[in-house]
């Protein structure tokens, strides 16, 4: 029998994945502790037992690589996982699909007194001593965002109730149920946790940004804004736009496609301060042969397919917390290419800030 993992996620201090192993029947409880990581010091807790690791190089993805996907498959039956912060969940989860694990489910733990102003910041992880190594540079509000909006369900810790915090997570991660620590049920949870829950699944990029239906309308100053456009950015405008996107937002997500890089569909994402923007691989109209390709991702080109531009196009979702939604839209309507550039979008060459300034995306 493989292994089945509940993994339990957060930033702050929390005693949830004791209490969700508690109620797990027969479970190991596992945690990490990473704050000596650029030293090569790992901290290994299985079921108390603390074991010392020491890594050649000390990394997120050789502390996933070389101890905790080789103790899943060594330990088997149900596995509770007290993630560290620098082990994000979805990038966990990623490397989890190489072993014989399945993801039961992913629980967040989200602070109220905290998780609004992380998730709007800009400190990375190196300034809050989170066991960052040399050439980390995540941010803590592309943590403590990936963590929500990864969860299959989320506890609230802290006193007291937020409505803005509330209305975030709304749209940041509309199909996880939410409960209050101090009430927590863990079984219930779990049975609340809806049918088509993530549980640890990835997208490729190019399947539906708005996950969840969440709502569209504005409440407690946080909204939606969806950008759509069938027509290409232009690459400078587009650079000097983005930083729309990092002040009073808390998420960004998206395909974005270039003036000058007509074939290759770009991904997006933002969270407070930090910004990543990655390689998704070449649009469909690019591509002669489809059959390599999921059927839903055929399915969705063939859907939205334009006679000259194939299944090329602008898909953003940013979700503010104060930043204004229609100042968001005019930058990112301006940095679209004019008319006339883009009649002769064939002939011109485009000075490109982003080329080389991206990676392969993984998961996507």
């Amino acid at each position: 029998m493989g292994t089945e993992v509940l993994l339990v996620s957060g930033l702050a201090q929390h005693d949830v994945a004791e209490e969700v192993w508690r109620a797990t029947p027969g479970s190991v409880l596992v945690r990490h502790d990473l704050r000596d990581l650029a030293q090569g010091v790992v901290r290994r807790w299985v079921d108390g037992e603390l074991t010392v690791l020491e890594l050649a190089h000390g990394c997120v993805s050789c502390t996933l690589r070389l101890d905790l996907l080789l103790l899943l498959e060594r330990l088997g039956g149900r596995v509770v996982v007290h993630l560290d912060p620098a082990l994000e969940p979805e990038a966990v989860c990623f490397a989890l699909r190489e072993v014989d694990v399945r993801v039961r489910a992913v629980i967040a733990v989200v602070d109220r007194a905290t998780w609004l102003a992380d998730a709007t910041g800009d400190d990375t992880l190196a300034e809050r001593g989170l066991g960052a190594v040399e050439g980390d540079e995540r941010t803590v509000a592309q943590v403590v965002v990936g963590q929500a909006e990864f969860a299959d369900a989320i506890v609230l810790a802290g006193v007291g109730g937020d409505p803005v915090l509330d209305a975030v997570l709304d749209r940041l991660s509309p199909l996880a149920p939410r409960r209050d620590r101090d009430r927590l049920d863990v079984p219930e949870l779990l049975a609340a946790i809806p049918e088509g829950a993530r549980r640890g699944r990835f997208d490729d990029g190019f399947g539906p940004l708005l996950h969840g239906q969440p709502p569209l309308r504005p409440a407690h100053g946080v909204a939606v804004v969806h950008f759509t456009e069938r027509r290409p950015f232009h690459p400078v405008r587009l650079h000097q736009a983005v930083d729309v996107l990092l002040d009073g937002v808390v998420r960004t997500r998206g395909r974005v496609w270039l003036a000058g890089q007509p074939d290759v569909a770009l991904w997006l994402e933002s969270a407070g301060g930090g910004l990543n923007v990655g390689n998704l691989g070449p649009w469909l109209a690019a591509v002669d042969d489809w059959s390599e390709y999921p059927a839903e991702r055929r399915a969705i080109a063939s859907a939205v397919w334009d006679p000259h531009y194939g299944d090329r196009s602008q898909e953003l979702v940013v979700i503010t917390a104060s930043a204004v939604p229609d100042e968001i839209t005019s930058a990112l309507r301006a940095a679209l290419v004019t008319d006339e550039e883009l009649a002769l979008a064939d002939e011109l060459e485009f000075v490109d800030p982003f080329t080389g300034w991206h990676d392969e995306v993984e998961g996507r």
